[in-house]
């Protein structure tokens, strides 16, 4: 303003003559800088990058531009959480907690009923009034009674159907006339690396049960040996799927679903140490729901079996393998018949206690794990399996036509 509006006057000896009309001329030139001044700073802040954005009143193009810009910013997230909600909202009312109940005895050796502990289930058919529940078999372990919490709060007696340890899997029964909605199952072989997931559940209790975290499939088909009886010894290797969503106590028996709301999972495992973030597991469920079927109908599941209790060749001392079970040095792995049970395909085949199995179907066995492996994913009951095995240091061949377990 200063540059535009002052202006140098003429000496004083030669402005004399015409003081009138130096007066108008200054003061006309005042006026021209005053009006230039003015247009100038009605037109620097249309010039400046984002004005349009700042004020509203420097024209209606701007205004304009500004409510576009934040449409398509809520669109984009409406379209991220769109799915996911809905896939919460479509499921959430099959999520239920699951209330372990444990007889106690006090200083007076009065007993009384008392939570031992809580896990989460997922309500999948409700059926002529009554409902069932699958949940893990650890979650209801040694309770002498069960409680189900519905998503509204409910509290409903459940009673157990039957459990499986090596799937880690439960169901439960109870009255379905409170019941809201049942979860529907997906196709977990389907999914893959990176699809999206959300797993529900009650995370530390039913203080904050339907809790979601989101995650992606991060893996399938992941062997983790599993410890059943508590001594530190891998007696089973579970076939699971791996997902970065946060998995709990407390989550375990709730439920992972894809981006349709539908289950794919039985949320299990989780790995929690200082090396390691991020790594949940849950059962797939394809490999659930023969399970489940078999439990509702059986109240456990059936599986073919052999008739022989077995320890892994790895643990049986150097000198014992030399002495009592007279194996050739070159041999390294196996599995040890511990026991043969009366009238069972392992005794009608000719089997004995100290038989050392090496090979099933022709496949090489190398500790009971495997042996497991093949006995409960590749054969049915009633089937023939091809069994090799040392005794006293002769290789011999066995055929047994399996029974079912239950039957033992």
């Amino acid at each position: 303003m200063g540059a535009v509006g002052y202006y140098n006057q003429p000496p004083e000896s030669r402005r004399r003559p015409r003081r009138t009309s130096s007066f108008l001329a200054g003061l006309a030139g005042v006026a021209v800088g005053a009006l230039l001044v003015w247009f100038l700073f009605q037109s620097v802040p249309q010039l400046m990058p984002g004005a349009g954005n700042n004020n509203a009143g420097n024209g209606a193009g701007n205004g304009a531009g500004a409510g576009q810009q934040e449409r398509q910013s809520e669109s984009v997230s409406v379209d991220v959480t769109t799915d996911v909600t809905e896939a919460v909202d479509s499921v959430a009312d099959a999520v239920v907690g699951v209330t372990n109940l444990q007889e106690t005895s006090d200083f007076w050796s009065q007993t009384e009923e008392q939570e031992a502990g809580t896990g989460s289930g997922v309500i999948y058919k409700n059926d002529n009034g009554r409902a069932f529940v699958v949940t893990n078999n650890h979650v209801i372990d040694g309770a002498n009674s069960i409680e189900v919490t519905l998503a509204d709060g409910t509290k409903v007696a459940a009673t157990l159907v039957g459990t499986d340890v090596w799937t880690d899997l439960a169901v439960i029964e109870m009255d379905g006339a409170a019941v809201q909605d049942v979860a529907e199952f997906g196709d977990s072989d389907a999914l893959k690396r990176g699809e999206p997931v959300i797993a529900i559940g009650n995370p530390l209790g039913l203080d904050f049960s339907g809790s979601v975290t989101t995650g992606v499939v991060s893996g399938k088909d992941r062997a983790i040996p599993v410890d059943l009886d508590g001594d530190g010894t891998e007696d089973w290797q579970a076939e699971v799927l791996q997902t970065d969503a946060a998995i709990n106590p407390g989550n375990s028996g709730g439920a992972l679903v894809n981006l349709s709301g539908q289950l794919i999972g039985i949320n299990s495992m989780k790995i929690a140490t200082s090396n390691v973030e991020g790594i949940g597991f849950a059962i797939p469920i394809n490999s659930a729901i023969p399970v489940i079927e078999s439990i509702e109908e059986n109240g456990e599941m059936i599986r073919p079996a052999m008739g022989v209790t077995l320890i892994d060749l790895a643990q049986v001392p150097q000198a014992q393998r030399e002495e009592t079970l007279s194996l050739p040095a070159d041999v390294k792995e196996g599995v040890v018949v511990n026991s043969v049970l009366d009238d069972s395909a392992a005794a009608k085949a000719g089997m004995q206690q100290f038989d050392v199995i090496i090979e099933l179907d022709g496949e090489a066995v190398g500790d009971l794990i495997e042996l497991r492996k093949h006995l409960y994913n590749t054969k049915e009951i009633g089937d023939t399996m091809a069994v090799k095995a040392y005794r006293n240091g002769e290789l011999m061949d066995f055929e047994l036509e399996l029974v079912d377990n239950s039957a033992l």
